[in-house]
């Protein structure tokens, strides 16, 4: 009888993870840590091929403040995970070298707010332990107040910039004094970032011109920026791999480069 009723739970509980995990398809949820004692709920996609020893590009996406909290699914409401609810393939080829990556994606959960940049390395460092990433090729991207997360993580500390291959930042909060100053650290990785922001909202188009700026000072063209017409909107429009300027989506436009170790070892 014990046997019986262990072997019921146990189906139990499987049916509870499995029907748990369907709701993220085709993502899955986990938990990052972001310290020795400190975690975050995230969703994750892994390219469903299983190559041994094959490396993918990491995505990692920041939400906007009314996604922050407890609930996971709210993730899926922008941005490149809505992309793939949608059923989009998160991959691309690389114009330079005309080889076709897969991403893996990441989408930590605040509990307010978006991610802070203080516990963006310890995240890289938990991911890069558990899959397969391209150390190389390790992108940020967000909106809103995922804006400001990319922004902030980029001018945390050089360490952590140098790791930065690209980013994808669209109508971002405006970093913290400190940080706006930290854009030498930007500069000098070589860390090239396509901002996004609507013609009607002045906020957030001029927080996108100061970035630009204070990193032109010091090195220019690692920025572009793309005006449309619209205010605090319409991220999912360029998140959609279809969205092309110049001939490029930004999946294939993050591609084009890699992190400053990795451009360093090959001089």
């Amino acid at each position: 009888m014990y046997r019986k009723l262990m072997t019921l739970i146990g189906c139990l509980l499987t049916g509870i993870i499995a029907a748990g995990q369907q709701q993220y398809s085709p993502m899955r949820n986990i938990e990052v840590k972001i310290g020795p004692w400190q975690k975050r709920q995230a969703l994750i996609y892994t390219p469903e091929e299983n190559v041994p020893g094959k490396k993918y590009p990491l995505l990692v996406c920041f939400h906007g403040r009314s996604i922050a909290g407890k609930d996971l699914s709210k993730i899926f409401r922008e941005g490149v995970t809505r992309q793939l609810k949608e059923g989009k393939k998160i991959e691309a080829v690389n114009k330079k070298d005309g080889q076709l990556y897969k991403f893996i994606v990441v989408a930590p959960l605040a509990e307010s707010w978006s991610m802070a940049p203080q516990d963006v390395s310890n995240m890289l460092d938990d991911v890069i332990k558990n899959y397969p990433v391209d150390t190389t090729r390790m992108y940020l991207t967000g909106y809103s107040a995922g804006g400001w997360s990319v922004e902030s993580a980029k001018t945390h500390e050089r360490e952590l910039s140098n790791r930065i291959a690209g980013c994808i930042t669209m109508s971002a909060a405006r970093i913290d004094p400190p940080y706006l100053k930290r854009y030498k650290l930007a500069a000098d990785a070589d860390i090239h970032t396509w901002y996004f922001a609507g013609d009607k909202d002045d906020y957030f188009l001029n927080n996108a011109k100061e970035a630009i700026d204070s990193i032109g000072k010091y090195k220019p063209r690692l920025n572009r920026l793309t005006v449309y017409p619209g205010a605090h909107c319409c991220w999912h429009s360029f998140y959609d791999p279809h969205y092309r300027e110049n001939g490029m989506n930004i999946y294939e436009w993050l591609l084009q480069y890699q992190s400053y170790n990795a451009t360093k070892r090959k001089k």
